[in-house]
């Protein structure tokens, strides 16, 4: 199939940055750039043609122009013209599809003539506004996303922009939309206020397919998106130890809108991880710490809420364990990109570009294609390992490391490798006490604790979780006759540890 072609016109200087920002986003898309080629004419090798003739030949090779105006006017030739009103012009009388995208609001700042422009471009088409870069890339690809339906090229769209199946705009909350037009507005400048009617709220944001609202739609704003999308669901689950072992302490299964699942996700971790509260000297409010930076959990649960694969029937899981959190979600990372790229600075191939642009908005993502570097960052200023990134299969996981625990009351950390056991001392303590048979009270005596529940979950449990314990009547864990003792990898432990 033959690749359609894009020119992409504007003011040269106004929008050096834009016009690259959109090459690069549609020649690493996986689904656009099999299906278009873009020209900038900063990309033409130098001729001896003159540029307007150069610029006007492209035009009529192109299948699709893309018009960006803002402010600026540009050079004007003889006839009081620019080239981008020209290549405007030229494309209307040729017949070519053409998409415009308008930066900004403030008229007042606009030339003349780009006003005169803009409305000429008005009287003809749909033209849409953005605001950012990001908003612009979100804006173009639902644009082509439509231009491909229109003309037969995609039979079925993409996930994000395709209706969702027996939903209607009564299933859309007006409560949850007009809770993020004013999060938008607020943050952003979002244009739209909360007022706006529900049918061109969706619109602006192009998450309707036709007068549906779009699988988008019912992630973004929907009352129970879950009925219509049932592995949306995000799965959180808690262990006392390094290892995925049952019964599970704590599992958490929510539902909801992807602000809603982000939100829920996020306060089960904070609420079970340690914290640390300061002072007010710097404000009224006095600052909380995490073991493990807020807005790096926050980071990856969003990364796998708004990327992840929603044609799986798996979902995303947020585990925490003993000593690293873990964030699954369903997908592989898109070409060109691998764990390795994501550690150094890459394009935004975003899975659902119209779930990343809202959550964007939102301010739940902040400038695109930086959230894992951002991570990076905030672990290692907190003096924490560097997040781990790997593809499982068909699942991407990101791990995120408690601080060291050794020499704390918080029992084994295993290596990443998981070949090394480290023991605090009041665990060695334990540990060394069963070598003979004991009862939660002989151990809570050794250890000089009171709190049975405390002195379970930060050492018993975790030595058991690591092999190193077991209980003599495991069918029976609440039995009146319960006993713990060393395990054969504990004896072995205590082998090694004399020997080094």
């Amino acid at each position: 199939m033959r690749r359609q072609k894009l020119f992409v016109s504007s003011v040269q200087k106004e929008f050096k940055a834009e016009r690259r920002a959109l090459c690069d986003y549609i020649n690493t898309d996986p689904l656009l750039s099999r299906l278009f080629e873009v020209f900038l004419f900063e990309d033409l090798p130098a001729s001896d043609h003159r540029p307007d003739e150069a610029y006007l030949t492209e035009v009529d090779l192109c299948d699709i122009y893309i018009g960006l105006l803002g402010n600026d006017y540009g050079y004007e030739d003889a006839d009081g013209l620019s080239p981008t009103e020209r290549e405007f012009d030229h494309a209307t009388a040729n017949g070519k599809e053409r998409l415009v995208f308008v930066s900004g609001d403030d008229e007042t700042k606009r030339h003349p003539k780009m006003r005169t422009l803009i409305h000429k471009a008005s009287g003809q088409l749909i033209r849409h506004r953005f605001h950012s870069i990001s908003e612009l890339k979100a804006l173009v690809y639902a644009s082509l996303v439509d231009v491909l339906a229109h003309n037969g090229t995609l039979s079925i769209l993409p996930f994000d922009a395709s209706a969702c199946v027996g939903a209607t705009v009564d299933d859309i909350s007006n409560e949850k939309l007009a809770e993020f037009l004013d999060r938008a507005r607020r943050g952003r400048g979002y244009i739209l206020g909360t007022d706006t009617p529900v049918f061109k709220a969706l619109a602006h944001l192009n998450v309707l397919d036709g007068d549906q609202p779009s699988n988008a739609a019912v992630l973004l704003f929907g009352k129970k998106p879950q009925r219509f999308l049932i592995s949306s669901e995000v799965k959180c689950l808690h262990f006392h130890g390094a290892e995925v072992r049952k019964p599970i302490p704590s599992y958490q299964v929510y539902k909801g809108t992807v602000f809603e699942l982000v939100d829920q996700a996020l306060d089960f971790v904070l609420s079970k991880i340690t914290s640390s509260v300061g002072t007010r000297a710097d404000g009224p409010t006095a600052p909380v710490t995490y073991e493990i930076p807020q807005e790096a959990v926050s980071e990856a649960i969003v990364n796998a809420i708004a990327h992840r694969d929603y044609t799986s029937n798996a979902s995303v899981q947020v585990m925490l364990f003993s000593d690293r959190l873990e964030v699954w979600n369903p997908g592989q990372l898109p070409p060109p990109l691998t764990p390795k790229k994501l550690r150094a600075p890459h394009a935004s191939i975003p899975h659902n570009p119209l779930l990343a642009e809202p959550l964007f908005l939102a301010s739940y993502i902040e400038k695109a294609g930086t959230g894992t570097l951002d991570m990076i960052n905030l672990c290692e200023q907190a003096g924490l390992p560097s997040p781990d990134f790997r593809q499982d299969g068909r699942q991407f996981v990101q791990v995120l490391w408690k601080p060291d625990l050794h020499g704390t009351k918080m029992g084994p950390r295993r290596d990443q490798d998981g070949t090394k056991i480290d023991l605090d001392p009041d665990s060695v303590e334990i540990l060394r006490a069963c070598m003979t048979e004991k009862s939660m009270v002989d151990l809570l005596g050794i250890a000089g604790r009171t709190n049975r529940t405390k002195f379970r979950n930060q050492i018993l449990r975790p030595l058991m979780d690591a092999g190193l314990v077991e209980m003599t009547i495991p069918e029976k864990p609440r039995s009146s006759n319960q006993r713990y003792r060393i395990t054969a990898g504990g004896r072995a432990w205590f082998d090694k540890r004399e020997h080094q």
